[in-house]
C-alpha cells in the first residue's frame, strides 16, 4: 500500500499485536532484572533500557516500580497458583502429600525455580517487595487453599502449611543448608507431607 493512507498508518498508533508484544517484552525484561539485581537495585530506567523502550512507555503499561514488580512476580509465581487445584483434586486425608508434592515439583523444576528464588530474595531484603509478595500469596494462593478446607480456622491452617513449605524451600534452595539441600526430594516429601497434613486437617 502506498500514498497518504499508508503514510498515515505508519505514523499512527501501534497495532494491538505490536502493543502486546512490547508489553510482554518489558515484562520479561523486568522479571530478569529483578531476578539478577533484586528489587532495590532494579530501576524503571534500567528496565526500559534493557527492553529497548522509553521509560515513559514502561510507566504507561505498568505504572510504578512496585506495580511492575507485582506484574513480574505474578507471572513468575503463576505455576504455584495451581496449588489449590492440587488440594481439591482428591480426598482430604491425602491433601498434605498432594500439596507438598506439588510445591516441591515447582521448586525442583529449574524453569520455575529461578524466578521464585528472585521473588524470595527480594521479599526478604525489601519491605515493599515483601508487601507485594504477601498480597499475592494471601489473595491468590492461601485464601484459595483455605476455601477447600472445612474448618473455622481454615486461613490459619493454610498459612501454617505454607510456612512449613516456604521454610523448607528457603533452607533447601536459597540458604542451601546441608544435608537438606542435597537430600532426595522424595525423602523430603515423605517427612514434610504428614506435617502439612496435620496443619490442614489435624485437630
Amino acid at each position: 500500500m502506498t500514498g497518504p493512507e499508508a503514510t498515515s498508518r505508519r505514523r499512527g498508533r501501534r497495532t494491538r499485536t505490536e502493543s502486546a508484544g512490547t508489553r510482554d517484552r518489558i515484562l520479561t525484561v523486568a522479571r530478569e532484572e529483578f531476578s539478577e539485581r533484586g528489587y532495590d537495585k532494579t530501576s524503571v530506567r534500567g528496565i526500559a533500557k534493557a527492553a529497548g523502550v522509553d521509560s515513559a512507555l514502561v510507566h504507561h503499561y505498568f505504572g510504578t516500580k512496585e506495580q511492575i514488580f507485582a506484574a513480574a512476580i505474578e507471572v513468575a509465581f503463576a505455576p504455584a497458583l495451581n496449588a489449590p487445584e492440587a488440594v481439591a483434586d482428591g480426598p482430604l486425608d491425602g491433601v498434605g502429600e498432594r500439596l507438598t508434592r506439588f510445591i516441591f515439583g515447582v521448586w525442583e523444576n529449574p524453569a520455575t525455580r529461578t524466578p521464585l528464588l528472585a521473588i524470595l530474595r527480594s521479599a526478604v531484603n525489601n519491605e515493599t517487595a515483601a508487601t507485594v509478595f504477601r498480597r499475592l500469596v494471601a489473595s491468590q494462593l492461601m485464601r484459595r487453599v483455605a476455601s477447600q478446607l472445612d474448618a473455622p480456622d481454615a486461613e490459619l491452617r493454610a498459612e501454617l502449611a505454607a510456612a512449613q513449605l516456604v521454610g523448607c524451600a528457603m533452607m533447601r534452595y536459597v540458604i542451601k543448608l546441608e544435608p537438606l539441600a542435597s537430600a532426595d526430594v522424595e525423602q523430603i516429601i515423605a517427612r514434610v507431607a504428614p506435617v502439612v497434613q496435620g496443619h490442614l486437617t489435624g485437630r
